[in-house]
């Protein structure tokens, strides 16, 4: 059985499978940070950088719309503030019919597993998944392993920890899964290994030109499907030309160092 409308959907967030996602859900969490606050321009600079789509909370999509260039949207559909008492408490911000209304390609949702929070994320996750694909909406799981019952020096890049969030978003029925890098293309391999969903990575906080490529380049060589990369874009000082690296390492199979010659941030 196909299922046309998904596909088509999916289709509009990507490349030949492959996913360059900007997510500008940030305001909700941290306030209307540097890149934010002219949001219309970033999202233009993006989208002309190559971004096959941008993710905002379901509020800012009419922000979205006229400055995406033909790009795809997709709608965040919760949230927590990081001045409130626990940031990986998120709660639902938003349903799928919102979503729609708003006019999304796909939705998505946050998840930390390992968190105090998980059972009541699960079920949200799960249930969303459910009443997305009835209306033929893919779902972004953003699977994340963070909070108090993980151990370890480094939890939320452990392998093992990764392998078993991106698995469990499509245990429950995701169609895409970011996750966090694990820092190298051989551990992130086993991350990859773990589902048969695309596994896009996430960008986290910014590190650098050549660091960010190289991450995106490590992850594409384990066998990810692409990135979900915000503030390493949006807060970038040109977030148009280190769009345009990220996407020549995502959809041209670039090196580091020819993304960083190519997009002239050398």
């Amino acid at each position: 059985m196909t299922h046309a409308g998904l596909d088509a959907r999916l289709d509009r967030i990507s490349t030949d499978g492959r996913y360059l996602i900007v997510p500008m859900d940030h305001g909700i969490t941290l306030g209307a940070v540097t890149g934010l606050k002219d949001i219309e321009g970033t999202i233009d600079a993006v989208t002309r950088g190559g971004a096959d789509a941008v993710l905002t909370q379901r509020g800012i999509a009419p922000r979205v719309h006229g400055n995406a260039n033909g790009a795809g949207y997709v709608a965040h559909l919760n949230a927590s503030t990081a001045i409130g008492p626990d940031s990986n408490d998120k709660r639902q911000t938003g349903t799928v019919v919102d979503a729609i209304r708003a006019g999304a390609d796909a939705v998505s949702m946050h998840i930390n597993v390992g968190s105090d929070y998980e059972r009541e994320q699960l079920k949200f996750l799960s249930e969303l998944t459910s009443e997305a694909a009835g209306y033929g909406v893919p779902t972004l799981a953003m699977a994340y392993a963070r909070g108090a019952n993980l151990t370890g020096e480094d939890p939320e890049h452990d392998p093992e920890y990764l392998g078993h969030a991106v698995r469990l978003a499509e245990e429950v029925g995701a169609d895409v899964v970011k996750t966090a890098y694990s820092g190298d293309p051989e551990t992130f391999e086993h991350v990859c290994e773990s589902t048969a969903l695309p596994v896009v990575i996430a960008g986290g906080s910014p590190s650098g030109d050549r660091a960010t490529l190289e991450a995106v380049r490590g992850a594409m060589d384990a066998g990810a499907a692409g990135v979900s990369m915000g503030r390493s874009i949006f807060q970038h000082d040109d977030p148009e030309a280190i769009t345009r690296a990220v996407s020549a390492v995502v959809h041209e199979d670039a090196d580091a160092e020819d993304a960083l010659h190519g997009a002239e941030l050398l």
